[in-house]
């Protein structure tokens, strides 16, 4: 990452934009970010009010009008996003195109003129401009496009921006290609470009593979950082979350077609645990795999810890689960203290239902950038598998309150006492829940994966891992989801390893 200060750009653009006029811009929005950023999906400080931002960098990369400018903003916090800000003369009104959604604020400029600044990411227009720069790969001020080698990149493809992305912002370009911006930015190596590397070396494994990659660069010993990733798209029926919930949904009223008791995903779950072992096992030939020591598991079990110990500050509905979450946790230590090794390699590190989709050819899991809440050193350190297992476990009990919650017409994990045909249905949506994360575990063992069901102590201390995030995670965002992740936690701090 450069250092602190903007880039100072050439005098004059082709669209008469000064390099002061692009000073304006930039002072002006260190001065409207710090009430902006919170309302963002992608804004990892919620709940804590944005003092003040100063710029990393900022570059024109399209020319305009309307001008596109590719910016990192640091916030007072020490963290660092990426803003792509179009700017466009007189009003937000349908003379300029610009929703008044879109906007942040507007800037009188060297000659007079008003300019209005907003969030880029919703303009097919810049964004084809934005993709240019990747097809040329050339740099444009502090900023560089590379591609990987042997990569074809067509231009000229008409962007289509995607809704929906919590940590990121995703663009599909003509159906064939698909950039992701990363809006958290942290110097140093990239994950999900190492892993989507990795896998496309392995060859076997549905993957997209990565085309192109924007950074800052490396300049005054600062290290690079990764700012966009461009990669294959992959054509599919949905994602795991819609297709899953629209089944539980159908299976809790009595609808599904399936044999099972309760019906509702048992081929897609077995698959989906294939894809799972199979992605594990490409990024185990290709990357590094190692055994932690003692002294190492303590330290991933210290770590466990800590993250309980900071998430009952803020929710304290978790307080009387503590002495059982913290046992769960020392069991871990146990097991391997009797001498029962604990292997670790690159994991997916955020997976769910969500993060995955389903291609012609099976399950596709994307995103590999690991889980936001993480810290990024963390996200990169190998891991036990268990641990994308317990998460995508995690996920189907999720997808059955979602699915609980449509037809009875109540927030997710909510449920009116003494209501016969809400307990009725609820029973429905545990029992869809288990026989999902059967199958999941069913296929993960058959393509080759350990079973980890035969791994209890392991599976009960990521799952209740997992489910202390997300109730840390519900309770800054979704208040009324939190019933979901407290009924796991309950569970497992009283000793309940694997319902399934």
């Amino acid at each position: 990452m450069t250092g602190t200060g903007r880039r100072t750009l050439a005098p004059r653009h082709s669209d008469g934009l000064l390099a002061e006029d692009l000073d304006l811009m930039v002072d002006e929005l260190c001065r409207l970010l710090p009430a902006w950023l919170p309302g963002q999906r992608w804004y990892a400080g919620k709940g804590h009010g944005v003092l003040e931002v100063r710029p990393v960098l900022a570059e024109v990369v399209v020319p305009g009008p309307p001008t596109l400018v590719q910016a990192v903003f640091r916030t007072g916090d020490g963290e660092c996003y990426q803003l792509l800000v179009g700017a466009v003369p007189g009003p937000a009104d349908a003379r300029t195109g610009v929703s008044a959604a879109a906007v942040i604020g507007s800037v009188p400029l060297s000659d007079g003129r008003r300019t209005t600044l907003y969030e880029a990411s919703v303009d097919p227009g810049l964004l084809s401009g934005l993709l240019d720069r990747f097809v040329a790969a050339e740099p444009c001020g502090v900023l560089e496009y590379h591609h990987v080698p042997g990569a074809v990149i067509p231009a000229g493809l008409r962007a289509r921006p995607l809704t929906g992305e919590q940590s990121n912002t995703s663009v599909v370009f003509g159906d064939r290609m698909m950039l992701k911006v990363l809006r958290r930015i942290m110097p140093g190596a990239n994950t999900e470009l190492e892993m989507l590397a990795a896998l496309e070396r392995a060859g076997d494994v549905p993957s997209a593979a990565p085309l192109a990659w924007a950074q800052s660069a490396g300049r005054h010993g600062a290290e690079p950082a990764v700012l966009g990733i461009l990669q294959e798209f992959v054509p599919s029926r949905g994602d795991g979350w819609t297709i899953a919930t629209a089944e539980a949904e159908a299976c809790i009223r009595g609808e599904c077609a399936s044999v099972a008791p309760v019906g509702g995903f048992p081929d897609d779950a077995f698959a989906l645990g294939q894809a799972t072992a199979r992605v594990h096992m490409a990024l185990a030939q290709q990357l590094e795999t190692r055994t932690l020591s003692l002294a190492q598991v303590v330290e991933l079990t210290d770590a466990l810890v800590a993250r309980l110990d900071d998430a009952l500050v803020e929710v304290p509905d978790l307080i009387p689960y503590a002495r059982g979450l913290h046992t769960a946790y020392q069991d871990l230590r146990e097991v391997v203290r009797r001498g029962n090794p604990l292997p670790v390699q690159r994991i997916h590190g955020d997976l769910h239902l969500g993060q995955v989709l389903r291609a012609a050819d099976g399950w596709v899991l994307i995103d590999f950038e690991g889980e936001p809440g993480h810290p990024f050193e963390e996200r990169r350190r190998p891991q036990p598998t268990v641990r994308d297992v317990a998460a995508m476990l995690r996920s189907f009990d999720y997808a059955a309150h979602h699915a609980l919650g449509e037809i009875l017409g109540v927030p997710p994990g909510k449920q009116a006492t003494g209501d016969p045909r809400g307990t009725r249905l609820a029973r429905r949506a545990s029992a869809w829940a288990v026989h999902s994360r059967r199958a999941f575990c069913a296929g993960y063992t058959r393509a080759g994966g350990q079973d980890p069901r035969t791994s209890p102590v392991l599976l009960r201390a990521f799952e209740a891992d997992k489910a202390v995030y997300e109730a840390l995670y519900e309770a800054r965002n979704r208040p009324e989801w939190l019933p979901i992740p407290l009924a796991a936690v309950r569970r497992l701090a009283h000793g309940s390893r694997f319902v399934g």
